[in-house]
């Protein structure tokens, strides 16, 4: 956000700001929430705590104590901003998108940072992960709650964890479990999903699966072509199970074509087609597999659905291609607020930072929104559903 457009709603961001002022036990961190969630917003090159102390006249030092020992609460924080989001935006068809990101970092000293497989390189590096609920929305979008990712090997070290001042009551818990906590606590808030939509790496857990429909919530995931299953037919004839990539060779349902408009790359054309399917680790359970072609580079992907069997295609497919909105509020984050700009080590000031940045991109999400900015994605149906020519 450039000077002037920030200095054109300063008073809006003013006003957003005291609906946090709860939070704080004293009027210093209150500033001081300010000056922090300012030098997102505003033009600095790097957005670390030095660089947004020293634009705001304050001593670094100053800064770095208000994230890691002032006294405040950043959990009461992101309450907070999520009642904002029920207040505001509502709606009775909202999806959460669930999906990690990653922070390329150096040492060891940082809360949770290991070597593992970072997004932000492309490789196996030393990084930090965290996991996030994105709150979809026709015209809106943003993060509604996030959490670190604390690998296994962090929780044996004890004198590591103390170090890093990691809470006692802290767990090992997977992307996926972390996934589901988020989402528990976003509806203790007042959140309200209609649907939930999440890549492979969730899709391909059966429990993370069960665990979003025990909730009363409908799932569009994509899943990996390695999952198992049968169709209603084969398993009642016997039939071995099979992966869901060679299942859809079969004949059967006709192959329909959409065009789904993206935010960035113009139209995007698949051929779709949907059929019943048997999941593997349970048999009782009848879901909907989901066939999805690009017409320009030939990619495959397939989702699972737990939604009721007369839900419009178009319906799933826009959960389903949905995805992007994460990705693209990730990439905001980065490069607009200084999101993986953070230095600080210690647990507590590395979920603040994680708070203040919710609340930064609330508002930023607001702005948008307000000026008419970003669009919802549109799945629209084309003529021409045909039978697929290589079914049996």
């Amino acid at each position: 956000m450039d000077v002037a457009t920030l200095r054109g709603i300063r008073t809006e961001l003013d006003e957003f700001l005291t609906k946090f002022d709860g939070c704080f036990q004293d009027r210093r961190s209150v500033s001081h929430l300010g000056v922090y969630v300012r030098g997102q917003l505003g033009p600095l090159q790097r957005k670390s705590v030095e660089p947004i102390a020293l634009d705001a006249d304050v001593h670094p030092r100053t800064l770095q104590q208000f994230l890691s020992c002032y006294k405040w609460d950043e959990a009461e924080m992101c309450r907070r901003a999520r009642q904002i989001i029920v207040e505001r935006y509502g709606h009775s068809e909202a999806i959460g998108i669930l999906d990690e990101t990653s922070f390329a970092k150096k040492g060891k000293k940082t809360a949770g940072i290991q070597r593992q497989y970072c997004g932000s390189t492309g490789k196996v590096d030393n990084c930090v992960v965290t996991v996030h609920l994105d709150y979809a929305v026709p015209g809106f979008h943003t993060l509604v709650d996030g959490d670190l990712y604390v690998p296994e090997g962090w929780l044996a070290d004890a004198a590591r964890c103390k170090e890093a001042g990691m809470p006692a009551d802290v767990t090992f818990r997977t992307k996926w479990q972390i996934g589901l906590d988020l989402i528990d606590r976003s509806a203790r808030d007042g959140i309200f999903l209609r649907w939930i939509t999440a890549d492979e790496g969730y899709g391909e857990v059966p429990a993370f699966l069960d665990g979003v429909a025990a909730r009363g919530l409908h799932y569009v995931v994509e899943v990996p072509r390695s999952v198992r299953g049968w169709t209603p037919n084969g398993l009642r004839i016997g039939r071995k199970m099979e992966r869901v990539e060679a299942l859809w060779w079969r004949g059967g349902p006709t192959w329909l074509t959409y065009s789904i408009k993206e935010t960035t790359k113009g139209d995007v054309v698949w051929r779709v087609r949907t059929s019943v399917f048997v999941p593997s680790w349970d048999r009782t359970q009848r879901l909907r597999l989901i066939v999805a072609e690009n017409l320009d580079t030939g990619e495959l992907k397939y989702f699972l659905s737990n939604a009721p069997i007369e839900t419009p295609l178009s319906s799933l497919l826009t959960v389903a291609f949905s995805r992007w909105q994460v990705e693209r509020i990730f990439e905001d984050a980065k490069q607009e607020i200084g999101f993986r700009h953070f230095e600080v080590r210690g647990y507590k000031a590395v979920q603040r930072h994680l708070a203040i940045s919710l609340v930064s991109l609330l508002f930023l999400s607001s702005v948008v929104t307000t000026l008419g900015g970003e669009k919802g994605r549109d799945v629209v149906a084309l003529a021409g559903a045909h039978r697929d020519r290589r079914s049996a």
